[in-house]
């Protein structure tokens, strides 16, 4: 766990402000890829039509997760708001895209999506050490309340 706060802290002491825009991008990136892959849901309709019910259940299930984890978590990690956390949940969707869907599609095939999942994948890991950054909800001070703007004027 002392390792663990190490690498945190450093990465909330070493962060540049240009890195912000890469965060910002892949939040993006990630809410496109969701929205996408709800538009594309019937690959997974062709892989349910010949399983077995508790095969399709866990199939539909697993399919709604995966648009989830990206449209919101896209969305925390863009705006700075647990931006670990939600870096930490989509990393095993993009470790099993990787590995296992885009690498037995081909990687040298025309269009293949092997290396732009890599460098999303790359992404998530780079900011699940550097964190939220300065251009962040979670950086941003909060509206002082009447108590700290002094004197009460009624």
């Amino acid at each position: 766990m002392n390792m663990l706060k190490k690498i945190q802290n450093w990465g909330d002491h070493h962060h540049p402000k240009w890195l912000d825009y890469f965060r910002i991008l892949l939040g993006l990136v990630l809410i496109w890829k969701g929205v996408d892959f709800y538009i594309n849901m019937q690959a997974f309709s062709n892989l349910m039509r010949g399983a077995f019910l508790g095969t399709a259940i866990s199939i539909s299930l697993l399919a709604h997760l995966i648009i989830l984890m990206h449209i919101i978590g896209g969305m925390a990690i863009a705006l700075g708001t647990y931006t670990r956390l939600f870096c930490l949940l989509n990393l095993p969707i993009l470790i099993g895209a990787v590995f296992f869907i885009n690498i037995s599609a081909g990687i040298f095939k025309p269009y293949s999506e092997f290396w732009f999942s890599c460098a999303v994948l790359f992404g998530l890991v780079c900011f699940l050490i550097e964190g939220n950054g300065i251009l962040s909800v979670d950086r941003q001070k909060p509206y002082p309340g009447k108590a700290a703007l002094g004197k009460n004027h009624n």
